[in-house]
């Protein structure tokens, strides 16, 4: 059974992929663990309450573990209490049945993604885009774009760029003022640095490189250092880094420089646009209709309704 299958008052155990893990303690002392769980269908939360040292030995991110528990619902939402976990055979395991991924397949993300580089006309924008393409191209197709919030699971980094793709040409159409090359080439490489940032593409966490310096910081230098090999050096690759350094659009948010042009306005909002509607989905999945999700962090803390369908 899948996580997306399962029902209210259910008892289970099921092998699941252990996706993250938070301690706690409740109010009169005792030990809990706030555990999210995943397969290829989707993520569940679920806590184990009093929990003992052998359980936490066990539930460690990134393992699959056998898990006894019972589905309730919480403001709306499916949440699983857990009675016991314990390791299973790895043996009988394909860890493919616990990978979620987007739904276009990878075939069509490459094409996507490929006829939008060779639509770049300028030179130095295309010269540059191909060669970070071919530097990361098996990874960038595999990598998720977060390790969560938006588009967390294998090929969610090309997922996420397709579909900033999508709606870049339509606004490069509507909007004549904007470079057009300069906008497809800023969607393609702004997250590329996630690549690094990140440890794998399985169950991701944080680098070294990525804690210190974020992917920003590691995409700003990379195109430098890659624009100075094949010798470019015109405006375009001056504004592309500049789109990068802003593409979170604040201060707060981890951008050292605000928007300054259109197209880096432009790339902002389509990320964050892509980004939003991408939560908003996935919040919505496990929500009844004519229900209220639980509030999400992520969307100001918001509990996002389900229409009922007509």
């Amino acid at each position: 059974m899948l996580i997306n299958e399962f029902k209210e008052n259910q008892s289970l155990e099921l092998p699941l992929l252990v996706a993250m893990v938070k301690e706690g303690v409740t109010t009169n002392g005792s030990p809990y663990v706030s555990v999210t769980f995943q397969d290829k269908s989707g993520t569940i939360e679920g806590k184990l309450w009093d929990v003992k040292p052998t359980q936490k030995e066990i539930l460690k991110q990134g393992e699959i573990v056998q898990v006894k528990f019972e589905v309730l619902k919480y403001r709306g939402s499916l949440q699983l209490k857990i009675t016991d976990a314990k390791t299973v055979d790895m043996s009988t395991i394909d860890v493919n049945d616990y990978l979620p991924s987007g739904n276009i397949d990878v075939e069509q993300l490459k094409k996507e993604v490929y006829e939008a580089i060779d639509s770049i006309e300028s030179s130095s924008l295309h010269k540059l885009v191909k060669a970070l393409m071919e530097s990361v191209e098996k990874s960038f197709f595999e990598y998720p774009a977060a390790t969560r919030n938006h588009h967390e699971y294998t090929g969610g980094l090309a997922t996420h760029v397709v579909g900033m793709l999508r709606v870049g040409k339509a606004i490069s159409q509507l909007y004549p003022m904007l470079n057009r090359d300069l906008v497809i080439a800023g969607i393609l490489v702004h997250d590329m640095g996630k690549i690094e940032e990140l440890t794998n593409s399985i169950v991701p966490d944080y680098s070294t490189e990525g804690r210190l310096l974020g992917h920003i910081s590691i995409m700003q230098a990379k195109v430098f250092e890659t624009a100075n090999q094949l010798g470019l050096s015109d405006e375009d690759i001056l504004l592309l880094r500049h789109m990068i350094l802003s593409h979170h659009g604040e201060y707060e948010f981890g951008s050292p420089v605000l928007p300054m042009i259109p197209e880096a306005e432009v790339l902002h909002m389509i990320d964050n646009l892509d980004a939003r509607m991408e939560m908003m989905r996935k919040t919505l999945e496990i929500v009844e209709e004519g229900s209220f999700s639980q509030r999400i962090f992520s969307l100001e803390n918001r509990s996002i309704y389900k229409a009922s369908k007509k």
